[in-house]
């Protein structure tokens, strides 16, 4: 894929991700000095009405949310070609999945993240927003304060909880998926609890509760290994609350994702550490991977024509 050498007023440096849905780019916001992610529609899905709806409706969702743990969207445009796009707060230090890749967590740093998360969720759901796709790479880490922030993001699965109640789409990832939203029924907030919940059983014991094939496997789950081993034990009251988060009926779990982080805290005690204590550097600090690089040098500003993707590359 040939590499923009601008979209819109933002000058491109490289690729740092790219879906069946959508690539994003890493650019250079130049009027406000700062590095941005660029998430751009996929030109195969330019004439999906129903493709193209849900990507400009990520793009609402995230600008109705005031949280640090939730991804800003700062500004948005269409590209000559007719694509959408949404320009995004820049993760430096990468997703949740880069970090399983390089290492695990210790338990204070898993907790922390629960809570961050938990938080960033909360926020959706008090702005009636479902993220219904809870999983690794939609956990990204930014440097904030002098800190490691996690943040949600990426609700191309997003819905408000006035549609989700006459949805009937099935969608999701499997292994995270509750088991109503995989069953079609119309989910509320508790759906996203119980995937925030089988994030939190991988980031615990270090394996996954559940490795569903698909969707169909996931609506009628039976129930988790225990969470706790020989090799890594895990206290019987954290195990009891991780359970009740992933209780297969609903009603069975908590009120919100708050009670869920809160219980969790509560059972670790002391163990949990202080809020707002992940370690740094989060990630090894590979340019390729996280950092920005070089700021790009100035260039003048372009006519509106000259937007459109193509164009030299630009500098690695």
């Amino acid at each position: 894929m040939s590499i923009p050498s601008r979209i819109g007023r933002y000058a491109v440096t490289r690729r740092i991700g790219a879906g069946g849905f959508a690539t994003v780019w890493l650019a250079y916001d130049e009027q406000l000095d700062s590095p941005v992610a660029v998430k751009v529609l996929a030109d195969n899905w330019t004439e999906d009405h129903q493709v193209r709806q849900r990507f400009l409706e990520e793009g609402r969702y995230l600008r109705r949310v005031e949280s640090p743990h939730v991804v800003t969207v700062y500004d948005a445009g269409e590209l000559e070609d007719g694509r959408p796009y949404l320009v995004m707060t820049y993760a430096d230090q990468g997703t949740l999945a880069d970090r399983l890749e390089v290492d695990g967590l210790t338990t204070r740093q898993a907790v922390e993240v629960v809570r961050q998360v938990a938080a960033g969720l909360q926020a959706l759901h008090d702005r009636d927003i479902l993220h219904r796709d809870v999983k690794p790479a939609n956990v990204l880490f930014r440097t904030a304060d002098r800190d490691i922030r996690a943040m949600v993001g990426d609700l191309g699965l997003g819905k408000a909880l006035d549609v989700s109640s006459r949805l009937t789409m099935v969608a999701g990832t499997p292994s995270y998926v509750a088991p109503e939203q995989a069953q079609a029924e119309a989910p509320d907030a508790r759906a996203d609890q119980y995937s925030l919940a089988v994030l939190t059983y991988l980031l615990l014991a270090a394996r996954p509760p559940y490795r569903h094939a698909d969707l169909t496997a996931a609506a009628t789950p039976g129930p988790p290994p225990p969470l706790s081993t020989e090799e890594r034990p895990v206290p019987d009251a954290v195990e009891a609350v991780v359970a009740r988060a992933l209780s297969l009926d609903r009603e069975d779990r908590f009120d919100t994702v708050t009670d869920f982080a809160d219980a969790l805290t509560a059972a670790y005690g002391d163990e949990a550490g202080d809020p707002g204590q992940l370690a740094r550097p989060w990630l090894p600090l590979d340019p390729e991977l996280t950092q920005p690089g070089a700021r790009p040098a100035p260039s003048p500003a372009l006519p509106a024509s000259s937007t459109r993707p193509g164009g030299p590359p630009a500098a690695p």
